[in-house]
C-alpha cells in the first residue's frame, strides 16, 4: 500500500521509521527530536511532510512533491541498491539536496575538488580500486607517520583506521581485501582532533546557521556518537564562519542545506574534514530556531 500524500518525503532508513522512542533509546529520540522541529516549521509555512524508508518498495514517490534527505544513515552499507533507487527516483520527484549534488558528495573525492577551488582540506592521498600496494608503502610515500584511512564512500566511521608503522601490518589484510571493492583515502592524523575536538557548521541556503563541537571519547579519536563521542553547543569564529559559506559556495549548485566539518590542522590553519551535504545531522534540538532558516530553505526549492 502507498503512503499518504505530503509535500515533503523527509527520508530515513527502517531502523528509524518510528514515530516514537523507547524511553532507553536515545539514538532515535535525538532523530525524533530533530525531525519534530523542522515538520514544526515546515507546517508552520502550510507545507505538509511525512517520514518515509527510502528504500521501502511500496512507495510511489511521484505521491511526494520533494525528497529531503535526513537518516539515510545506511546508504553507504547498502550502496549499489542506493545508487539505483537514487537513479530512479530522481525522475519521480524533486531531490533535495539535489541528484548531482548528492552524486558528488557521497564520493570523497570531492575534496579534492574543493582544493582545486580555493577551499583548504585536510591532504588526502586517495587509493583507487584495485590498487596494489601497501599501507607501509603508502604511509613511506607520502610521509606521515601517523594517518587515517578510511573507504571513499562511507559514513559513521565505517572501516575508519588511525595508521603508523606499527601497526600497518594488522590493518594492511583489512585495506587489501577493501580495495577490491572499492577505492579508500588517506590522511594525515590531525592532533586538533585530540585536543580540541572537530568544530561543525549549519548551513541554509548559503548562510551559517549555528554550530556545535563534536568530541571523542577518551582513548578514542572517533567524534561520531556512534562510537561514543559527544556534542556541544559552540559558537565559532568569523573565520570559520566564512570557510564553512565559502566550501559551500564553490558548489556546482548551491546546497539548499548541509554541514562542514572543520578543524586546525597540524600546519595550523583552517581546514575542511568533511562537507555533509547527503544526510548530515544537523544538531536543530540544540539550536531549536534553526528549523525555521532549514525550513525556509525547503520551501524555497520546492517552489523554485
Amino acid at each position: 500500500m502507498a503512503v499518504a500524500i505530503a509535500d515533503v518525503a523527509l527520508l530515513t532508513d527502517h531502523r528509524y521509521t518510528a514515530s516514537t522512542a523507547a524511553a532507553d533509546d536515545w539514538y532515535l529520540d535525538n532523530i525524533l527530536s530533530d525531525d519534530r522541529l523542522l515538520q514544526a516549521a515546515l507546517e508552520a509555512r502550510g507545507i505538509s511532510s511525512l517520514r518515509v524508508d527510502w528504500a521501502d518498495p511500496h512507495i510511489d514517490w511521484s505521491q511526494f512533491r520533494l525528497a529531503v534527505f535526513r537518516t539515510t544513515w545506511d546508504y553507504f552499507d547498502r550502496w549499489a541498491e542506493f545508487s539505483s533507487w537514487l537513479q530512479a527516483v530522481k525522475s519521480q520527484t524533486k531531490l533535495c539536496n539535489d541528484y548531482a549534488t548528492v552524486r558528488w558528495n557521497t564520493d570523497k573525492h570531492y575534496l579534492a575538488d574543493l582544493q582545486t577551488r580555493g577551499v583548504n582540506t585536510v591532504p588526502s592521498h586517495f587509493v583507487e580500486r584495485g590498487s596494489r600496494v601497501t599501507l607501509l608503502e603508502l604511509l613511506s610515500t607520502t610521509g606521515w607517520e601517523n594517518a587515517v584511512i578510511k573507504p571513499c564512500v562511507s559514513g559513521a566511521a565505517r572501516h575508519t583506521y588511525r595508521v603508523n608503522q606499527h601497526n600497518a601490518g594488522t590493518i594492511n589484510p583489512i585495506m587489501q581485501e577493501l580495495l577490491t571493492a572499492e577505492s579508500l583515502i588517506l590522511q594525515p592524523f590531525q592532533q586538533h582532533i585530540l585536543d580540541h575536538g572537530e568544530e561543525t557548521l549549519m548551513v541554509f541556503n548559503g548562510r551559517y546557521s549555528h554550530a556545535v563541537r563534536k568530541v571523542a571519547k577518551p582513548g578514542d579519536f572517533r567524534v561520531q556518537d556512534d562510537h561514543g563521542g559527544k556534542a556541544f553547543s559552540y559558537q565559532p569564529t568569523a573565520e570559520q564562519i566564512e570557510l564553512a559559506e565559502r566550501a559551500m559556495s564553490v558548489c556546482d549548485r548551491l546546497p539548499v542545506y548541509g554541514r562542514v566539518d572543520m578543524i586546525r590542522d597540524n600546519a595550523g590553519e583552517l581546514a575542511i574534514m568533511e562537507l555533509e551535504l547527503i544526510e548530515p545531522e544537523l544538531w536543530l534540538r540544540f539550536h531549536p530556531p534553526a528549523a525555521v532558516p532549514f525550513a525556509a530553505a525547503i520551501v524555497e526549492q520546492l517552489e523554485a
